[in-house]
């Protein structure tokens, strides 16, 4: 098989699994480190020419992550392409399980076993608390509707507060999410960078939890250490 990845995450599952398979890659897949492919662009803007030239035997992409348009492109040059949904934990499971068989793995891998298993029964922080999760600033924005880094909180104990909205990823004025007053404010790595001196700030009075966002967004080999990972930041912050 000749594989090109188009999601992080998935790159780094391909490239455990199924040594050898990935010919191509985005410039955002940085796991394994040192993965030795080529690189053919951003998630969102693939050079496709690039892509048709590696002649791989399948694009794998996701419905969230890549462009229809840039998709469609693809096929229409003859590229087979695989896209998952992922939004919940369960599924993502089940769509890595697909993902892997395509790309030519003989066995389900024991990473995926194990993450299986890590999720089966989390550890969960002491009672059930309230997030805002801002992915982005200038403009705020933050997790809403049916994400799967949503589900990863609601199965940690942490119900954010715009799961109910219309838009996956609202855009909330910073003044809104102060005034909201949740248990905690979850700012991951990706894709914005929040860290210790850009994020916190904005919160006066308000616990953080400053995360990593492989553990948060990624669905791959990261998720066996994810609600051990994660539970522990979040009972860091709230203390």
């Amino acid at each position: 098989m000749r594989v090109v990845s188009l999601v992080p995450s998935l790159t780094e599952a391909v490239a455990r699994t199924v040594p050898g398979a990935l010919v191509g890659a985005t410039d955002w897949c940085t796991h394994p480190a040192g993965l030795d492919v080529v690189r053919v662009g951003g998630t969102k803007n693939p050079k496709t020419d690039r892509i048709r030239s590696l002649a791989p035997d399948l694009v794998i992409a996701n419905e969230e992550e890549n462009r229809a348009a840039d998709l469609d492109a693809l096929r229409a040059a003859g590229v087979e392409v695989l896209v998952t949904e992922v939004r919940t934990v369960p599924q993502a499971v089940t769509e890595l399980d697909r993902v892997l068989t395509a790309c030519g793995a003989r066995s389900r891998p024991r990473w995926l076993d194990e993450a299986e298993a890590a999720w089966a029964g989390p550890p969960v922080p002491e009672g059930r608390a309230t997030a805002v999760v801002p992915i982005w600033r200038r403009p705020w924005m933050v997790l809403g509707r049916d994400t799967f880094a949503g589900d990863v909180l609601a199965r940690l104990g942490v119900d954010h507060l715009y799961a109910a909205h219309a838009e996956r990823y609202p855009k909330v004025p910073v003044d809104e999410l102060r005034a909201a007053r949740p248990d905690v404010v979850v700012l991951p790595d990706e894709p914005y960078r929040f860290t210790a001196d850009d994020g916190p700030e904005a919160f006066p009075g308000l616990p953080c939890a400053l995360v990593d966002g492989r553990y948060l967004t990624w669905y791959g080999p990261s998720l066996a250490g994810a609600p051990r990972a994660l539970a522990a930041a979040l009972r860091a912050a709230r203390r």
